[in-house]
């Protein structure tokens, strides 16, 4: 008995292998239809795939989304950084190109200064309360700088140094409300007319010329520019040009506004002018000795 039952699994294995056998060659061979069974396992299995497939793939995409969140916001602070790097490139080059254009102007500039050697300088320090009146350069006494120096930029003359330390001097501006602060001025024309730049109107941003004789005939746009008579700045150095002529209220002399060539809300790179001629006491120095005997 025991030996008939091993003998009937036996063919039982038998069996199974002929059909398994028999199952594999059917499936490998190039059909155009699938068997019944065939399309029940494959159902079987597909709707099965198809359960576990769906939410993997969610979750796999809800890790894509995450990881794609996390590279563009990678993205998009590297970007950020890189913005503000060339917007800070672009001021810097900006920036760069206005002190070339500076330069390039007052080195053609100092071809001007003939009886002058001049003494590139940078506004370091100007205090709000005096803008119109002064600033403060990073030249001093170990530059050669000395006092009444006249100090212009490439748009025109500017002031005149009145302190001076080892490493700073002190610019005190033509556009100052000091009384005692004169230029030696002339306007440029067929015959040159001279007269004085005393004073400075806030309300209309200009400079004053005075004691023009009552005779000379002015007109609006006509340039004015240093007369080189005063000792202190040389001659030649655009301070502007004439607005309006009227006369003075004594109606003696004409008066004629001057808007000044140089740029005063914008002084950055500017030229000391270290005069080589003996300094004279005339009339960019201030008073003359009859005026103060007078007054």
């Amino acid at each position: 008995m025991p030996q008939f039952l091993s003998n009937k699994r036996l063919i039982l294995l038998l069996i199974g292998v002929i059909l398994l056998v028999a199952l594999i060659s059917l499936t490998l061979r190039d059909r155009g239809q699938v068997s019944l069974p065939e399309q029940i396992v494959k159902e079987a299995v597909g709707a099965g795939q198809s359960v576990f497939s769906r939410p993997a793939h969610f979750v796999t995409g809800v890790f894509d989304n995450i990881d794609s969140l996390i590279n563009t916001f990678e993205e998009n602070r590297l970007l950020k950084a890189r913005l503000e790097e060339f917007a800070g490139v672009q001021a810097e080059v900006t920036d760069l190109r206005s002190e070339n254009e500076e330069l390039k102007e007052l080195v053609g500039k100092e071809e001007d200064l003939r009886e002058y050697n001049p003494i590139q300088a940078v506004v370091i320090a100007r205090n709000p309360d005096q803008w119109e009146e002064k600033i403060i350069l990073n030249r001093g006494t170990n530059h050669g700088v000395k006092e009444n120096m006249a100090v212009m930029t490439a748009g025109g003359l500017i002031g005149k140094v009145t302190i001076v330390t080892p490493t700073t001097s002190t610019v005190e501006l033509v556009t100052t409300q000091n009384p005692n602060y004169r230029v030696s001025a002339m306007v440029l024309g067929e015959d040159d007319v001279f007269g004085l730049i005393e004073g400075y109107d806030a309300e209309r941003r200009e400079l004053l010329l005075k004691r023009i004789d009552f005779s000379v005939d002015l007109k609006e746009g006509d340039k004015v520019v240093s007369s080189g008579l005063g000792g202190i700045f040389p001659k030649g150095i655009v301070i502007g040009e004439i607005t309006e002529v009227t006369i003075d209220e004594f109606g003696l002399t004409k008066l004629a506004y001057v808007k000044p060539a140089a740029d005063f809300s914008m002084l950055n790179h500017v030229v000391i002018a270290d005069r080589l001629a003996p300094e004279v006491d005339g009339e960019d120095n201030g008073m003359t000795e009859e005026e103060e005997e007078e007054s």
